[in-house]
């Protein structure tokens, strides 16, 4: 299942540091904080991300009942650290069937959770009213946190962004009617924050959705 690092914007080829450059490259989209390939969710899978992030690693907890823990991704190197994270929950929607959940934490300009949200990047500010009033409200490491929606994403899907300890925060909901999981003033927990908690988290298979952006 491990592959190669790729573009967090496109899903492209990228090039490692070498000769000519001292940054990662994609050929469309310049310098880029390369995706690491996404690997089966574990405790040590997640443990190695939250190692590396430089940013937030964002995860409702406890989880939503029935919910599960299915994958974790993080953009950035062995040199940069992790400057953007990205963690999926599956669990039974809100109005019937399966919702998947995927929380990306992210510096300015990154891309990832653009990608995930399916919009033209890299970043939400264009595509959020925030003269309007909030859409929703998460307890972000015990901050109330507003989130907007995000306009432009494919029908299949609810977005929603904010910004949360100076970076931004999407909240990506599939399907779209499952975004009504996020009016219920979920709480985040930063991973990086919670020890031995970790090892409680319940484990279900790997998401399609943060292995296929």
């Amino acid at each position: 299942m491990r592959g190669e690092p790729s573009c967090p914007k496109c899903g492209g080829r990228v090039r490692a540091p070498g000769l000519f450059a001292d940054s990662w490259q994609c050929d469309v989209h310049g310098t880029v904080h390369p995706l690491q390939p996404v690997i089966p969710p574990s405790v040590e899978a997640l443990g190695v991300v939250v190692h590396r992030a430089r940013v937030p690693v964002w995860m409702p907890w406890p989880l939503p009942v029935g919910w599960l823990f299915t994958g974790a991704a993080f953009a950035g190197d062995d040199r940069s650290g992790g400057r953007a994270t990205a963690v999926a929950c599956s669990g039974p929607g809100p109005l019937g069937g399966i919702g998947e959940l995927i929380l990306v934490a992210e510096e300015l300009g990154v891309g990832l959770g653009a990608r995930y949200a399916g919009i033209d990047g890299p970043d939400p500010g264009a595509y959020m009213s925030v003269e309007k009033p909030p859409q929703a409200k998460v307890l972000a490491a015990g901050r109330p946190t507003p989130l907007w929606h995000v306009s432009g994403a494919p029908d299949d899907r609810a977005v929603f962004a904010g910004e949360a300890r100076g970076l931004w925060l999407w909240a990506i909901v599939w399907p779209e009617q499952s975004g009504l999981l996020m009016y219920d003033e979920l709480v985040l927990t930063d991973l990086r924050e919670a020890g031995a908690e970790m090892d409680l988290l319940p484990i279900g298979a790997l998401s399609p959705r943060i292995l296929e952006p």
